[in-house]
This record gives structure tokens, sequence and C-alpha cells, in this order.
């Protein structure tokens, strides 16, 4: 198996988990370890932060995969392997290039917006934003 395939298969390892978790057959102690590591797969607030070196990613190389092993194996069999299937489908769907567009357009309205009220309350309560250097 190459990494690639490796990968994938974590990818779709963590989409099959957060499915189980909604499950009714899965028992609640697999269901309260899977929601904490699909949670910290998922997070962009890490255990130790990225930018340490080495540490940083070392915890998502470490930390993840042990999850998941661990909650593969807290999930019946029958019932993971049916929600692999599932993720599998999930996880294959093409990436919507227009719904990157939109919420790249909403971002850049919501900071444009910003800069003009920001424009808007310097020149309507006369903040001055440069100490002694501001025009008159």
């Amino acid at each position: 198996m190459t990494w690639q395939e490796r990968v994938r298969n974590l990818k779709r390892d963590v989409v099959a988990i957060a499915l189980a978790v909604r499950d009714p057959r899965v028992p609640w102690y697999a269901k309260a370890v899977g929601a904490c590591v699909v949670a910290y797969a998922l997070s962009p607030i890490d255990l130790i932060p990225d930018f340490v070196p080495v540490l940083g990613y070392l915890d998502d190389l470490v930390l993840v995969p042990l999850g998941l092993l661990l909650v593969v194996r807290l999930i019946p069999i029958d019932v993971l392997a049916e929600h692999r299937v599932a993720a599998s489908a999930i996880v294959e769907r093409p990436v919507s290039r227009a719904g990157a567009f939109a919420v790249i357009v909403v971002w850049m309205a919501a900071l444009l917006l910003a800069i003009w009220l920001g424009s808007w309350a310097v020149r309507a309560f006369g903040i001055n934003l440069f100490g002694e250097l501001a025009l008159s």
C-alpha cells in the first residue's frame, strides 16, 4: 500500500467515524472517543502548534492515526464497513469550485465593508489614528 492510499484511507476513516458517531448501533463509549478523534482531526487547534519544528506535525502524524485505530476497534465491524462505503462516496465527490468562489466573494465583501465602516468611523467621529501626524 502506498502512502497516498494510506492518506486516502485515513481521510475516509475520519469521515466514516463521523458518520458512525451518529449511528444508534454504536456503543456510547465508541461515540465519545470517536467524537473526540474526529474533532481533533478536523480542528485547526492542535495539542502542539504546527509552527513548532518537528513536534508540530508529529502530533498529527501520531495522535490522529492512534485515535482512529482505537475507535475502529471500538465500533462493530459491520457498522464500520457500512459507514466506510458511505464515506468513500463522500470523500470522492468533486470539489465545488463555484462554492469556493462564493465563499471568497463573501469574505472579500466583508473585508471591504469593514474597511468602509472603519473609514466612515474615522471621519464621523474624528478619530486620530496617527497621533501627531494626522492631517487637519
